[in-house]
């Protein structure tokens, strides 16, 4: 059971609050006709989706007010420090410049972001943050933290999903290495990815050596799913089948994805949700996804 929250209070006001500072601040990266730029216009669409996801998540979930608002804190703050890390580095990949996560906290300490709050508050947005991007879960953590972190990972991969679905879809167009992550675009893939992949392992970034094995990696995030609902959404966006779409033809693929695609429908199936029938999107958003 997680843990309740009636010890949060975080008012509307305080949101809007915590809003303003948050777009002020990404101003200060989007200027010129440059990487820079577009990339900040990227990371702040995509930090305002995950806001709309976990949102939409926490709601049918029947989180209360304060929930949703501590969700929607997170979810805002999750990737603060990409704009920074990409200023600095130019580069999203952490290996190569810094723990985006933590460059975040080091950033909402230093402009005290979060003073409005509770130190008990503060502590836990912080804590949420930097777990977002983490491989797994700590053990020794509140459920309340635990509960609330798994929330933020899955509307992250969600919009994830959707950013480089949508990106391997176009025809045309320059590549952006920033969502490729700087990989090469070579042919194949890696036999241990396979492998982990088809024995339901989540893939070690350190083993992704082309663009094929990245793409594979983030099919495997399905994997890392906590909540029937993300899953459903999954399915009904048919991210699943559009990165399918993007990597060569061969009889691995094939197997591959049907052992995948089955995971996803069992454990759609094993989630017992009162709405099961429910799933998630955007207002005016092709729910099918397969224009």
């Amino acid at each position: 059971m997680m843990e309740t929250c009636n010890m949060i209070q975080i008012s509307v006001g305080h949101v809007d609050e915590i809003k303003k500072w948050f777009f002020s601040y990404v101003q200060n990266f989007k200027h010129g006709n440059n990487e820079l730029n577009r990339n900040s216009i990227l990371k702040e669409n995509h930090t305002i989706r995950v806001c709309n996801e976990i949102l939409l998540i926490g709601k049918f979930l029947e989180l209360n007010a304060d929930e949703l608002h501590l969700a929607e804190i997170s979810a805002l703050f999750h990737d603060i420090g990409r704009f920074e890390q990409y200023a600095r580095y130019q580069t999203f990949v952490d290996e190569k410049s810094v723990n985006h996560a933590l460059l975040g906290v080091e950033i909402l300490e230093e402009n005290k972001v979060l003073k409005i709050f509770d130190e008990s508050i503060q502590n836990l947005i912080l804590r949420l943050i930097t777990y977002h991007n983490r491989a797994a879960l700590p053990e020794n953590e509140t459920e309340k933290c635990l509960f609330h972190a798994k929330l933020l990972r899955d509307a992250d991969k969600l919009d994830i999903w959707r950013v480089v679905t949508d990106y391997y879809r176009q025809k045309t167009g320059p590549r952006n290495m920033a969502i490729e992550l700087d990989l090469p675009d070579t042919p194949g893939f890696s036999d241990q990815i396979y492998q982990a992949l088809m024995s339901r392992q989540i893939i070690d970034f350190r083993h992704i050596k082309n663009l094929n094995d990245f793409k594979l990696l983030q099919v495997g995030w399905i994997f890392d799913v906590n909540f029937g609902v993300t899953l459903s959404a999954v399915k009904s966006r048919h991210y699943l089948d559009m990165i399918q779409e993007s990597l060569p033809e061969s009889e691995k693929i094939q197997n591959l994805f049907t052992a995948i695609k089955s995971y996803l429908s069992e454990n759609i199936n094993i989630q017992q949700f009162h709405k099961s029938k429910q799933t998630i999107d955007y207002p005016g958003l092709d729910r099918e996804r397969r224009d």
